[in-house]
C-alpha cells in the first residue's frame, strides 16, 4: 500500500484543483461527514496513515489525502473538514463544498453517525444535490447496537437511490464492503435515481424557469439544479467561484439575468425572499431527512443510553461539573508534576554529559573560547535545558488530555463553560481551545479554527496565552515549591503545589473570560453566536494509540519547534552575558535599565530581563536568571531548589516577588512560536502586535496592584 500525506489551506486554489485530476486511472474520492462521525479513522483504516482524530466537533479543519489500492484500483481518499452542512456559513462548510463542487472528486462518500442518523442524513442529500456519484457509510453500528438502535440499510439504500453500507471503523469491520461500493461506482458508474428533496410548488417552480437553460450552459460540469438554488439564493461569492470554475460570466449573461429576475418575482409573490427562503430550504431537507430517518430506524430501550445520561448528569451538572472538572484538571497536573521529576533529572543528566564530551573535544581542537561559547555553552546549553525541561512533562500531559479527548469528556468542558463564554460575548468552543493552550499556547492558536465567527476566533487567539503553556509549568512549580510549599513534607509538598498551580490555572481563566468581555466591548464588537455542540457517547480510550499519537502529534512536533528557536536564542543570550561594557556585561546593563519598572512591579529588572531573553522558549527563564544573579556568563542550573531559593533570597526576593514573578508568568507575551502561530493565522501584524500587547498590558497592571496592596498593608 502506497501513502502520502500533505496538508491544505481550508480554501480550495486551483493548484488543488489540478493536484487531484486523475493521473493512470487513479480515482480522487472526497469523505465528508459530520464532525465525531469516525470519518477520520475511516481515512486512517483505509490509508494506513495517523491523521488526528478527536472525540469532539470540528477537529479536523484542513484536507488531508491518502492513497490506498483496492480491486486492483489506486484511490486517493481526501479528508474533508466535518461538517453539517454544505450550505456555506464556515469555513469547515466551505471546505468541505468546494471540493466537492471544484476538486472533481470521482465519487463522495458521506460518513454517518448509526446513532444520530437524522442530522447526517442532511448532509448526505445536500452531497446527492451537487452530484449523484455518493456512496453512504452508515458509521458506528457498535455504538448504535449497544444503544439498542437497528438501521435497515437496504431499505435505506433503495430510498436514497445510492449505495449505502455499514461499518464499525475503530475495529475496521465494514470498511472492505465499503470500499466494494465505491470501487464499483468509480468503475462501473450507473445513472443513479437518486432521490430528490422537494422545496415546495412555489420554489420548485422557480427552479424549473432556470434549470434548463442551465443545464445547457454548463453542460454537465455543475448539477444545474443544485445550481439554480444557489442563483436563487443569491450568495455572490459562490456565484463568482461558480462562474470562474464554468468559465462562464454569469452576472454578464442577460438570458440567464432575465429567467434569474422571472424567477426572483415568482418567489417574492409568495413572501420567500432573503432568509425566508434559505429557511424553507433548510426545513426541507431536515423534514427529508427525519421522514426517512423514521421509515429505516428501530430502537429498543437499554441501560446503555441510561448510562451516559446519568453520567452527564453528574459530569454537567449544575452544581457538580465545574467540582469535577477542576478536580480532573487538578489530577493531571498532579501527575504530570509528579511524574515528570525523575525522567527530567535523567534526561538533563546525559545531555549535560553530551556538553562535557563537546567542551572536551573544542578543547583538544583547540577552538576559540569565544567559539565553544556560542555553540556550546550558548546554543547547546539552551536546547539540552528546553529539551530536559519539557519532554517529560509534554509526554505525560498530552496523552492524558488526549485520553479526556477520546473518552469524550472534552465537550463537556465545553458545555460546563459555555454559558461563561456567552456572558463574556465569545463562543463556547474557545474551552476546548483554551484547554490545548495548557500543552502549547501555538497548538491553541491553530486549534482556534474551529470557531465559525472571524469575530470570536480572534478573541479566541488573542486571550489563549492567558492559560499557562507547558513551558511556564516549570518557572510556577519550582516557585510555588520553594516559597509556598516548602514547608510541607513527602506527598503534601507535590499536593500543595497541585493546588496552588489550580488556582492559578483558574486565575488564566478567569482572566480569558474578563479580556474576551473587555475586546467584546472595545475593538471586536459584536453579540455572540450560537453554535452546535455535540455530546459524544463515553468511549473507552485506546490507550496504545493515544500514546503513540500524542508522542508523536503533539509531543515531538511541539518540541521541535521549541527546539528550533532555542538554539538561536542560545547564541544570543550568551553574548548579551558575556559582552561587557564598562565594568558590567550587556545583560546587567539592560536589567539596570529595567530595574525601575520591575520594582514598581515588585520584580527587579533581572527578572524582567529574563522574561524578555526568555521570548523564543518560556522554559530558559529561570536560567537566565540564575546566569543574571550569578555573572556566570552562561546558563547555569542548580543542584537543588533549595540552592536555588537561597540564591533568589540573596538577591533581594520576598514572598512578594514570588507572587508576581507567577502572576506575570500566567500574563506575560507569548513565546516566539505562538506570536508566529498568531502572524500565520490571522495573516496581520496588528492583530499580532495585540496578542503581544494584551496579556502583557494586563500582567504589567495586575502586579502593579498586588505591589500596592502589599505596599499598602505592610505599614
Amino acid at each position: 500500500m502506497s501513502k502520502q500525506f500533505f496538508q491544505k489551506d481550508i480554501r480550495i486554489s486551483e493548484e488543488d484543483v489540478n493536484f487531484f485530476t486523475r493521473e493512470n486511472d487513479e480515482r480522487v474520492i472526497a469523505l465528508a461527514g459530520n464532525p465525531n462521525v469516525g470519518k477520520s479513522t475511516v481515512f486512517n483504516h483505509l490509508t494506513g496513515l495517523k491523521q488526528h482524530t478527536g472525540n469532539w466537533p470540528g477537529k479536523t479543519v484542513s484536507n488531508a489525502s491518502g492513497s490506498c489500492c483496492h480491486a486492483g484500483t489506486q484511490f486517493t481518499l481526501v479528508d474533508l473538514p466535518g461538517t453539517y452542512s454544505l450550505i456555506s456559513h464556515s469555513k469547515e462548510e466551505e471546505a468541505a463544498r468546494d471540493f466537492i463542487l471544484f476538486g472533481r472528486p470521482d465519487a463522495v462518500a458521506v460518513v454517518c453517525d448509526a446513532a444520530c442518523l437524522s442530522r447526517n442524513l442532511n448532509l448526505v442529500l445536500q452531497s446527492i444535490e451537487i452530484t449523484p456519484h455518493v456512496v453512504v457509510c452508515v458509521n458506528l453500528l457498535d455504538e448504535a447496537e449497544k444503544k439498542g438502535i437497528h438501521i435497515d440499510l437496504k431499505k435505506l439504500e433503495s430510498l436514497l437511490g445510492v449505495p449505502v453500507t455499514g461499518t464499525s471503523a475503530r475495529s475496521g469491520q465494514g470498511l472492505r464492503e465499503f470500499m466494494n461500493k465505491i470501487s464499483g461506482m468509480v468503475c462501473c458508474p450507473e445513472d443513479n435515481q437518486a432521490l430528490q428533496v422537494k422545496y415546495g410548488t412555489t420554489i420548485e417552480g422557480a427552479v424549473a424557469l432556470l434549470e434548463p437553460f442551465l443545464a445547457q450552459r454548463l453542460a454537465g460540469r455543475l448539477n444545474a439544479r443544485w445550481a439554480a438554488l444557489r442563483l436563487l439564493e443569491d450568495d455572490q461569492h459562490l456565484i463568482s467561484e461558480m462562474g470562474e470554475f464554468a468559465q462562464w460570466h454569469i452576472e454578464e449573461d442577460e438570458e440567464l439575468q432575465e429567467l434569474l429576475l422571472q424567477a426572483k418575482r415568482l418567489l417574492q409573490e409568495a413572501g420567500l425572499t432573503g432568509e425566508a427562503f434559505q429557511d424553507q430550504i433548510v426545513i426541507s431537507i431536515m423534514r427529508q431527512a427525519e421522514q426517512l430517518t423514521a421509515q429505516v430506524t428501530q430502537q429498543r430501550e437499554n441501560g446503555y443510553s441510561l448510562r451516559d445520561r446519568r453520567m452527564d448528569k453528574i459530569l454537567t451538572g449544575k452544581w457538580t461539573g465545574l467540582p469535577i472538572m477542576l478536580l480532573l484538571l487538578a489530577g493531571v497536573f498532579w501527575l504530570t508534576i509528579s511524574g515528570a521529576n525523575y525522567p527530567s533529572k535523567l534526561l538533563s543528566d546525559g545531555l549535560f554529559w553530551v556538553e562535557d564530551q563537546l567542551l572536551a573535544l573544542f578543547q583538544s581542537l583547540q577552538a576559540p573560547s569565544w567559539l565553544s561559547g556560542i555553540l556550546i555553552k550558548g546554543m547547546y546549553r539552551t536546547l539540552a535545558w528546553v529539551v530536559s525541561v519539557m519532554l517529560p512533562p509534554m509526554a505525560i500531559f498530552f496523552p492524558l488530555f488526549t485520553l479526556l479527548e477520546d473518552a469524550g469528556y472534552l465537550p463537556r468542558i465545553s458545555f460546563n463553560l459555555d454559558k461563561y463564554f456567552k456572558k463574556a460575548c465569545a463562543c463556547g468552543k474557545q474551552a476546548l481551545t483554551m484547554c490545548m493552550g495548557f500543552g502549547c499556547n501555538a497548538a491553541g492558536v491553530v486549534g482556534c479554527r474551529i470557531i465559525d465567527s472571524p469575530r470570536e476566533r480572534l478573541i479566541a487567539i488573542l486571550t489563549n496565552t492567558f492559560v499557562p503553556c507547558n513551558g511556564r509549568f516549570p518557572t510556577l512549580v519550582a516557585i510555588i515549591t520553594m516559597f509556598f510549599a516548602a514547608g510541607a513534607a513527602g506527598g503534601w509538598q507535590s499536593l500543595i503545589s497541585t493546588l496552588m498551580l489550580t488556582g492559578v490555572i483558574v486565575l488564566g481563566v478567569v482572566m480569558t473570560l474578563l479580556m474576551s468581555k473587555v475586546l467584546s466591548h472595545t475593538v471586536l464588537k459584536g453579540v455572540p453566536s450560537s453554535f452546535t455542540l455535540e455530546l459524544p457517547p463515553y468511549r473507552r480510550p485506546q490507550v496504545g494509540r493515544v500514546i503513540v499519537r500524542s508522542v508523536f502529534d503533539r509531543t515531538l512536533f511541539v518540541l521541535g519547534r521549541a527546539a528550533a528557536v532555542a538554539a538561536p536564542a542560545g547564541a544570543v543570550i550568551w553574548i548579551f552575558a558575556n559582552i561587557q561594557i564598562g565594568d558590567a556585561s550587556l545583560l546587567q546593563h539592560c536589567a539596570d535599565f529595567l530595574q525601575p519598572l520591575g520594582h514598581l512591579m515588585g520584580l527587579d529588572g533581572v527578572i524582567l530581563m529574563a522574561f524578555i531573553l526568555g521570548f523564543p522558549a518560556n522554559e530558559i527563564v529561570v536560567p537566565i536568571m540564575i546566569m543574571a544573579y550569578m555573572a556566570t556568563g552562561n546558563l547555569a542550573q542548580m543542584d537543588s531548589l533549595t540552592q536555588l531559593k537561597q540564591l533568589l533570597l540573596d538577591n533581594g526576593w520576598t514572598w512578594l516577588t514570588a507572587l508576581n514573578t507567577m502572576l506575570f508568568s500566567l500574563m506575560h507575551f507569548p513565546c516566539s512560536t505562538t506570536c508566529l502561530t498568531i502572524r500565520k493565522e490571522t495573516g496581520s501584524l496588528k492583530w499580532t502586535m495585540l496578542g503581544i500587547i494584551i496579556p502583557t498590558a494586563a500582567g504589567i497592571l495586575i502586579c502593579i496592584l498586588s505591589a500596592g496592596i502589599a505596599g499598602v498593608f505592610s505599614y
